[in-house]
């Protein structure tokens, strides 16, 4: 079990894990969202500064995403955050939408979103961590009307490669690739670490 006062965790690091150096990183097969008994292996509850998950929730459904964001919350600090980046169901893209749609696309078989079982978006990846204790605030993410909104967010607290400032596939204004991208804050003081950042 990790006892470090400051423990930042990398869900699902995959090709990302240079991102976010100091953090831990973890794999589906040492940290599985949805087995509690993993995370008791490795931490106390109430130990985690903070938890990253780039594209890992849409992988799973809402009922299992609201069953990792529960257990989340009991392994965060008060005052810790998951920042979570998934697929935008609103982002009016059609190759995008294409490429993430739940079962992945048809016509390219082995896709890694071949494993996708929910395409969230704002309101829906809101009600998943709301519904499991958190304070939400949106960073990223298009509105019913496929109109993108964004807020300034620490990199330093998480950094989320698919987004509008780090994705290279965004130039010259022109949005190719985004993610709605979220801070799920638990409540209460943190008294160990670095607090987030409230803004």
């Amino acid at each position: 079990m990790t006892n470090r006062s400051d423990i930042r965790v990398v869900i699902g690091a995959g090709d990302y894990a240079h991102n976010n150096p100091g953090w831990l990183h973890t794999q589906e097969d040492n940290l599985n969202l949805l087995r509690r008994d993993d995370w008791l292996r490795q931490f106390a509850p109430a130990s985690l500064t903070a938890i990253l998950a780039e594209h890992v929730w849409e992988h799973l459904t809402e009922d299992e995403g609201t069953r990792a964001a529960r257990i989340c919350h009991e392994f965060l600090m008060p005052g810790g955050y998951v920042r979570c980046a998934v697929p935008d169901a609103y982002f009016p893209n059609a190759s995008y939408q294409h490429m993430a749609q739940v079962g992945g696309p048809p016509d390219i078989p082995n896709h890694p979103a071949a494993s996708h079982k929910t395409v969230y978006n704002y309101r829906t990846l809101t009600d998943v961590f709301a519904g499991a204790g958190f304070e939400v605030r949106l960073l990223e993410y298009c509105d019913e009307a496929g109109v993108f909104h964004s807020t300034d967010w620490d990199p330093a607290q998480g950094l989320i490669y698919r987004t509008l400032r780090y994705d290279q596939r965004n130039q010259n204004g022109q949005l190719e690739f985004v993610s709605l991208l979220i801070d799920a804050i638990k409540p209460g003081r943190q008294t160990t670490g670095e607090r987030h950042a409230q803004s």
